[in-house]
């Protein structure tokens, strides 16, 4: 009689680590550390590579046209700051999720990780220039009157609330994350 089961295999990339994990796709023995959890069950980070490229559909415009569209939609946003003050922290990704839909519109659903990635400097640049604005503010009162007032790091700070919120919102809207 012989033993179905012949015991632990060793990981392909962990030799020293028994296990009894396969991958799903390549039957390659892997260890927790090496293993990716996707809806069809485990597989080694090799094959999880080599899938992730399939679905890469973005085309080079739409990596252009993706920076734009959240650079432009940033900076339009990022002046109802100054007038929206604390209701920054929910208007801000509003902005970013008009943005993201209007690139995933614009690229006709085409993704690709540099495409979100793209699309999230694009709102980072967007959203600079007010910013930078309220940092010489800032510095400017500082200067005149000899420390930092409230009244100057406020608009400092809802300026970068806005700028984190909106491309927070556009990069996990656009790559699919879901919270």
């Amino acid at each position: 009689m012989t033993d179905s089961n012949p015991g632990p295999l060793v990981c392909a990339n962990h030799p020293g680590r028994e296990t009894y994990l396969r991958c799903n796709r390549c039957n390659k023995p892997i260890c927790n550390e090496c293993a990716v959890l996707t809806p069809t069950g485990y597989r080694c980070k090799e094959c999880v590579r080599g899938q992730q490229h399939t679905f890469d559909t973005a085309r080079t415009f739409d990596y252009v046209l993706a920076g734009v569209i959240a650079l432009g939609l940033s900076f339009i946003g990022s002046y109802i700051v100054p007038v929206m003050q604390f209701f920054t922290i929910f208007v801000a990704p509003i902005v970013g999720m008009l943005a993201a839909e209007a690139i995933r519109r614009a690229v006709n659903r085409r993704r690709s990780r540099l495409l979100y990635q793209l699309a999230a400097a694009g709102a980072v640049l967007g959203g600079l220039p007010l910013l930078a604005g309220s940092l010489l503010s800032l510095f400017g009162g500082f200067a005149l009157r000899g420390g930092f007032g409230l009244a100057f790091l406020l608009p400092l700070l809802w300026q970068g609330l806005y700028v984190f919120l909106v491309t927070s919102t556009l990069y996990y809207r656009l790559s699919g994350i879901r919270m």
